[in-house]
């Protein structure tokens, strides 16, 4: 019976080995596609539109005490340390009465309100440039700016009646 074994190993192997030869042979490759949905942990709303006010002929203010309204813009920050905030206060008018002189534009970003101490080095920390103002988002929670707006028109010279608008532009971006 042993005889019998090796004849039958042989003859398979022989077998494998022909085969092997006979039958063609193809690589396949296939893609398989990866794909992922990337939601922002960081949310910006508006709080409170501002609204500018008229304390001169020649100037427009959203300061309180010129009689205006701050614009109040919030952050919420589900994931601190991976994002920073760019609030651009206006330098133009969206829509206005046609104008003949120019324009002196002032603005400022301020931390208004925190929900965490660590958040009160926001103010310390920004970065001013333009009419651009930075703050590094580095702790979860949610941060609320004033951004504070005026515009005075030629020299002595008043604004036309009618409605004035601009626009303070808040983005997130990660770092």
């Amino acid at each position: 019976m042993t005889e019998i074994k090796k004849w039958r190993t042989t003859m398979i192997k022989k077998l494998l080995f022909i085969t092997g030869f006979l039958l063609p042979s193809f690589a396949l490759a296939g893609e398989t596609p990866i794909t992922g949905s990337v939601q922002s942990k960081c949310s910006i709303y508006t709080d409170i539109a501002g609204v500018y006010a008229q304390p001169l002929p020649n100037k427009l203010s959203t300061s309180p005490s010129d009689g205006g309204v701050l614009p109040k813009i919030r952050y919420d920050i589900v994931q601190g340390d991976y994002y920073k905030a760019k609030i651009t206060w206006p330098n133009s008018f969206t829509s206005s009465p046609a104008l003949t002189d120019a324009l002196s534009w002032e603005g400022a970003v301020t931390v208004a309100e925190v929900t965490d101490v660590a958040m009160s080095d926001y103010e310390t920390n920004k970065i001013e440039y333009n009419n651009v103002t930075e703050f590094d988002l580095t702790v979860t929670g949610t941060v609320w700016f004033n951004v504070n707006s005026s515009v005075t028109y030629g020299y002595d010279k008043s604004f036309p009646a009618g409605t004035y608008t601009s626009v303070a532009v808040a983005e997130c971006i990660a770092k």
